[in-house]
């Protein structure tokens, strides 16, 4: 079983899967079973078993990787082992996801977690600008059951704010202007403090029914290619329907498609 939870957990970009279990509790080091064993000291050995509240005859999975790569593996691997064992109550568990950091590493610059539009949470323009890796956003997604049901986020209102945002994204002043001039422009006439929230109800119709999937729940869902099964889409488009969409089509041999 551990060596099937190791693919699994590859699937999620982990490099394999740690393990210790636990045969004896109270014959310490002795008592515990694990290939990494020895690359792991009595007192490091000691917090890991009282962080989790092991007793005899748990197993612990661990890995060491990319913070994502190890949340995003490991938590795949605790819904499938709640689900393997019987573990998942049959009940309504909703809760609130808040206090999300505003960016993340990507290619050797930071992007947005949420969306470039997000505010943060208790900061000046120049105390983002300053520190932007420690930035929360004052963004929030409901959660029911662990799957994510709708979400939002607190705007940014000040147009400051939002071209600090921007140029730490890496979106250059000429290039705010000739793609969100517009935004920037209104926000300097006073615009109030707003908030957006989204659901999405075929994620909730997902649960009620109790599938696995959202493309159980929609009327015409869209395979992996993004193609219609029902409507055999997308298809080729007549000559007139493009002139009157003012749509050109131009070959490989032409250029870049349009």
């Amino acid at each position: 079983m551990i060596d099937d939870y190791t693919a699994f957990v590859a699937i999620y970009g982990a490099k394999g899967l740690a393990w210790m279990k636990i045969n004896d509790l109270s014959a310490g080091r002795d008592g515990i079973q694990s290939p990494v064993l020895k690359f792991i000291p009595d007192a490091e050995l000691e917090q890991i078993v009282q962080r989790v509240g092991a007793s005899t005859g748990d197993i612990i999975f661990f890995g060491a990787d990319k913070a994502h790569v190890v949340a995003e593996a490991l938590g795949a691997l605790r819904l499938k082992v709640g689900q393997d064992f019987d573990l998942v109550e049959d009940a309504w568990r909703p809760l609130w996801v808040v206090d999300f950091p505003m960016f993340e590493q990507h290619d050797g610059g930071l992007a947005a977690i949420h969306h470039p539009f997000t505010s943060p949470k208790n900061m000046s323009p120049a105390e983002l600008k300053a520190n932007p890796v420690d930035a929360i956003s004052n963004a929030y997604d409901m959660v029911l059951n662990g799957v994510e049901v709708g979400g939002g986020s607190v705007r940014i209102y000040d147009s400051e704010m939002q071209q600090v945002v921007f140029s730490l994204l890496g979106i250059s002043a000429d290039e705010q202007q000739e793609k969100f001039g517009f935004l920037l422009e209104a926000l300097k006439y006073g615009t109030p403090p707003h908030a957006g929230l989204a659901f999405g109800l075929d994620r909730l119709v997902m649960l009620m029914v109790g599938a696995s999937s959202i493309r159980e729940v929609i009327a015409f869902p869209k395979t992996t290619t993004a193609a219609c099964v029902m409507t055999d889409a997308p298809s080729f488009a007549n000559t007139a329907a493009l002139d009157e969409l003012g749509v050109a089509v131009k070959l490989p041999s032409e250029g870049n498609s349009h």
